[in-house]
């Protein structure tokens, strides 16, 4: 099962420190563990938001450190894309995957996958025994989807305005956090619901 799903940014942004990264959408889907709190009291709505948010922050930063040691290792600096080269940025993509240790910053291990595509991060966090090479594909489409129906490679990215086009991505490509294994119909119909939504 997927634990979340992230983008965020991977490159230094002007108004944040240089190790920082902005968490621009995140969806978290499972229980949610975090219920109680260390003196057995149950946690407020609100304390539970922010720890959600933390611990989707404290996978922001090793994701875009991650990125960064990639992109330092490979020599190339990001290549800036242009609208309408989605899948050329898409196929150009630096991505791996990260071992996130039990506590750090779920009870138990998970392992994040992640593509940086241009200043962009996209990035599953995963249970230990998920099929990473089905998580992966399933990161490489979100992507694709997100990149082509919210023109996120233009100035002035539409994700925090249309959050509820991700939502809606998700809900179809990973509804309630389970990977889909998909064949060719599926995927075709997949595509067609897609595009429907996103000319609305």
């Amino acid at each position: 099962m997927v634990r979340c799903f992230l983008i965020h940014t991977v490159c230094p942004v002007a108004a944040l420190g240089p190790a920082e990264s902005r968490v621009l959408y995140s969806r978290v889907f499972g229980p949610d563990e975090g219920l109680w709190s260390h003196r057995n009291r149950p946690l407020s709505p609100e304390e539970r938001r922010v720890l959600q948010k933390e611990k989707v922050m404290v996978v922001a930063r090793q994701v875009r450190g991650a990125a960064s040691l990639s992109r330092e290792a490979s020599g190339r600096p990001p290549v800036e894309a242009v609208p309408g080269e989605e899948a050329l940025a898409l196929q150009e993509a630096d991505g791996g995957a990260v071992r996130l240790r039990a506590g750090d910053p779920f009870p138990e291990e998970t392992s994040a996958l992640w593509l940086a595509v241009s200043s962009l991060g996209f990035t599953l966090v995963c249970e230990p025994h998920e099929n990473l090479l089905l998580a992966e594909g399933a990161l490489r489409n979100l992507t694709r989807h997100c990149l082509e129906t919210l023109h996120m490679l233009g100035q002035g990215s539409e994700v925090l305005l249309r959050s509820n086009r991700v939502d809606a991505l998700l809900s179809r490509l990973l509804p309630h956090g389970q990977l889909l294994f998909l064949n060719h119909r599926f995927a075709q119909s997949l595509e067609k619901e897609a595009a429907a939504y996103a000319a609305m």
